[in-house]
């Protein structure tokens, strides 16, 4: 019995790095999968006690990530610590034996700090999620990962667009999905001189109707807008919660609208310009 007590402190006290003064042993390297086992478990535990929570059931997808987030961070933070701890390095005395090094990496980090801060500030704040649309540098993106350095996104090309953090906080940028999940769009369009407006106004509001994705069809609105320089100007608007997709959408109500002028008899017209020559005298 006292042996085998012996051959088990012997492999427990082996060391399998040894330097200076720090030294890995068997024990210390079990207790660091350990831990790092036990934080992952317990991570996945929270995460499915949350997505079986009822309070949580009712937030949509993006509160419940930046929860799960936070925790994450927090938790492998926690965990970090706890290992350094275990292996005997003392974080205070690391801090100060490198402070230059640190004032050196933290002037060329600044940017990368300035981002990480930004992620922290994004999961907190809530304003922005996962799932919302963001317009932005003339480009549309429907919001997949907020990171801590990074958020990811997808175009309306399916391209993945990889956006540094700050830009999100401190650039402006349009939050289509901020207030409400519908959204007010607009078509202008343009028909010949004699057009019967009523006529255009019935026909364009009919238009936008026969389209499935429209929603508060009772707010589709057509309105006369100007007097343009060859034609009689007016304005579709109408209710979509299909933000991401909606010049597809847009596109075809136009094509809607084109084939329901054609039935009525209404022009749409080109834009046209006189030329008087004079003949000299």
């Amino acid at each position: 019995m006292e042996k085998s007590k012996n051959t088990l402190d012997h492999i427990l006290n082996y060391n399998l790095i040894s330097f200076g003064d720090f030294h890995l042993t068997t024990e210390k390297l079990i207790l660091i999968i350990l831990i790092v086992v036990v934080t992952k478990a317990l991570l996945i535990l929270l995460k499915r006690s949350l997505l079986r929570t009822k309070q949580f059931k009712t937030k949509d997808e993006g509160n419940l990530y930046a929860i799960v987030q936070i925790f994450n961070y927090v938790g492998w933070t926690l965990a970090i610590l706890i290992i350094l701890n275990t292996l005997g390095i003392k974080l205070t005395v690391l801090l100060t034996g490198s402070a230059a090094l640190l004032v050196g990496v933290g002037l060329g980090l600044q940017q990368t700090f300035n981002d990480f801060v930004s992620g922290i500030i994004l999961l907190l704040e809530g304003k922005t999620k996962v799932g919302d649309i963001l317009q932005f540098d003339n480009d549309v993106i429907m919001l997949k990962e907020i990171g801590l350095r990074t958020s990811e996104g997808i175009n309306r090309d399916n391209i993945a667009i990889i956006i540094p953090n700050s830009k999100i906080i401190n650039d402006k940028v349009i939050n289509w999905s901020h207030q409400q999940k519908k959204t007010r769009f607009r078509i202008n369009v343009g028909v010949a001189y004699g057009s019967d407006v009523d006529l255009v106004i019935k026909v364009l509001e009919e238009s936008a109707l026969e389209h499935p994705d429209i929603s508060d069809k009772e707010l589709t609105e057509a309105r006369f807008i100007d007097f343009g320089d060859s034609s009689l100007n007016f304005e579709l608007l109408f209710y979509s919660k299909n933000i991401f997709r909606i010049e597809k959408m847009k596109s075809d109500i136009r094509k809607i609208i084109i084939r329901n002028f054609m039935k009525n008899n209404i022009t749409v017209p080109f834009p046209q310009m006189d030329v008087y020559l004079k003949q000299p005298k």
